[in-house]
């Protein structure tokens, strides 16, 4: 990080929440209707921060890819009626994310998930106020790691890139920043070990998200 921190950007799945119930049950609900074999809870975790095509094609097969719009088209319609209740923000967040609030650190979400979905949770759990910029799934027309999602939360924060982090728990996340050219901090909070990153140039590895508050950069703000 070449200057002072100002602005740090989440994923959501994984990072700052845990939907993978719900993920299960809109996952094996579109399988069901599509007279596919339901998959397991394991597996379907480790699809978790990918796109609904491409976790259709983890699970099942890329000759099942033709089913794609017709599986998404179901998960949603499932995840309409289930996912905000089956969704839990992990412990540290609410304490993490006021705390670098009060440092005057802004904060944003770029996530592979409806923003529509992540503000029913950060409603819920009164957190709506605590990010500026969600930028979800219908938010851009190219996804994680493409990173255009990404480069338009840091536009729409007024930030400069180097003084930027964005925080995910996934390969496409590390690809995404490396994309976007901003530091990136894995988190091992979700289902990626940490071998996976090291291919990857990170800021830092944390345990989960409250890991950040000691960081150095964050440290000389306090």
């Amino acid at each position: 990080m070449k200057s002072s921190l100002q602005v740090i950007i989440f994923d959501f799945d994984y990072t700052l929440a845990d939907s993978s119930r719900g993920v299960i049950e809109c996952i094996n609900f579109a399988l069901d209707r599509l007279d596919l074999p339901p998959a397991g809870d394991a597996e379907i975790r480790r699809t978790i921060g990918l796109s609904l095509p491409d976790a259709l094609v983890m699970l099942v097969g890329k000759e099942y890819a033709r089913h794609a719009d017709a599986f998404t088209r179901l998960f949603v319609e499932r995840a309409d009626e289930v996912m905000t209740d089956m969704t839990e923000l992990f412990d540290v967040v609410p304490e993490t994310v006021a705390a670098l609030r009060n440092l005057g650190i802004r904060l944003g979400i770029v996530t592979l998930k409806y923003r529509y979905r992540i503000e029913s949770v950060l409603k819920r759990d009164r957190l709506s106020e605590a990010f500026e910029v969600i930028i979800g799934f219908e938010d851009v027309s190219a996804h994680k790691p493409d990173p255009s999602g990404l480069l338009t939360a840091v536009e729409r924060l007024d930030c400069d890139r180097q003084n930027c982090l964005y925080v995910g728990d996934s390969v496409t996340d590390a690809k995404t920043a490396q994309r976007a050219a901003i530091d990136f901090i894995p988190v091992l909070s979700g289902v990626t070990p940490r071998a996976a990153f090291d291919d990857y140039n990170v800021y830092t590895i944390l345990e989960d998200v409250s890991g950040l508050l000691n960081l150095e950069p964050v440290r000389k703000l306090q």
